[in-house]
């Protein structure tokens, strides 16, 4: 049966993005309590003006948990997680950053879900005029299920397992195996089952390996077209795939060699001269920066050599 009254607690993690927080906060905060029991936002030891602006926010659903030094989005998600827990112990939690934001009328929608139909729910994330985030596409393992991994070889590529248009479009939910940490809906069994997000990534990979953890450990995801959220984000574009800052780059590539080793299992050694290749390849969309490009590729290298 439909659960309208389970206690629902947001965790969204910000660093010196005041202006993107401020909207992300209006958002939520017009959501009736019955819906959203507490707000948790996680100060990554900001430096802008965001901790003064908090101060001043009088809103009782509203609490602020400031780490003493930027841990990234991983280092916010678990230590939000755990606060979140400890503080509160919710029914369920959702988790964003603070450039994603849920549409009204999304968190009501969550609580007609069936609270046992899936330890965690991932929503259809769109930019904010309205183009799916190509980014934040739920995903299907491939190495788990031949058949989508036969679609990927012959020529699905990204699109072979990840969602597309069909599945934003659809009334019905769907199963996946990993999601993205903008508008994921994890349960209490959730991370009885699975804990909690491992903060030392930093940045990047850290929601696919949660996700794909809980699968792995028997708990289910859904994808649920009718919760939709906006993700205005600025880390690169759909058109020319450039991080920016460039930092990020080597974050993404090392932590997303952990997740193709946790997907592929035994296959990992397999995948992986693919995976290689296609990442050098990036190397062309940027520019002058070429050389620092090909600086974090050596060190992501080594990493690789390491495992």
């Amino acid at each position: 049966m439909p659960t309208p009254h389970a206690s629902l607690v947001a965790v969204v993690v910000t660093f010196n993005r005041l202006a993107q927080l401020q909207t992300t906060l209006a958002r939520l905060l017009e959501t009736a309590p019955q819906h959203l029991t507490a707000i948790i936002v996680v100060d990554n030891a900001c430096t802008d003006g965001t901790p003064a602006w908090l101060h001043t926010q009088t809103d009782p659903r509203l609490h602020v948990l400031r780490l003493p030094q930027n841990g990234g989005g991983a280092g916010g998600f678990e230590a939000g997680m755990r606060h979140a827990t400890a503080q509160f112990d919710p029914d369920w939690m959702v988790v964003m950053d603070d450039d994603a934001r849920p549409h009204p009328g999304c968190l009501a929608a969550f609580h007609a879900k069936p609270r046992d139909a899936a330890m965690g729910w991932a929503a259809a994330v769109y930019h904010p005029d309205g183009r799916i985030c190509d980014m934040n596409r739920p995903s299907i393992n491939p190495f788990w299920r031949p058949e989508i991994l036969r679609r990927t070889l012959l020529g699905g590529g990204r699109n072979g397992f990840h969602l597309g248009p069909a599945d934003y479009a659809a009334t019905t939910d769907r199963d996946i195996d990993g999601t993205s940490f903008v508008g994921f809906f994890i349960s209490r069994a959730g991370t009885a089952l699975t804990g909690y997000p491992d903060g030392r990534l930093f940045l990047y990979g850290d929601d696919v390996l949660y996700t794909l953890g809980l699968r792995a450990a028997g708990g289910r995801i859904a994808f649920a077209p009718d919760l939709k959220f906006d993700h205005d984000f600025s880390t690169m574009s759909d058109a020319d795939r450039r991080f920016r800052p460039l930092w990020k780059t080597y974050y993404h590539y090392r932590n997303l060699l952990m997740v193709y080793r946790v997907a592929a299992g035994p296959w990992f050694w397999l995948a992986l001269p693919g995976a290689m290749v296609k990442w050098l390849i990036k190397i062309r969309y940027h520019g002058g920066e070429r050389a620092r490009h090909e600086a974090y590729a050596i060190d992501f290298n080594y990493t690789l050599i390491q495992l």
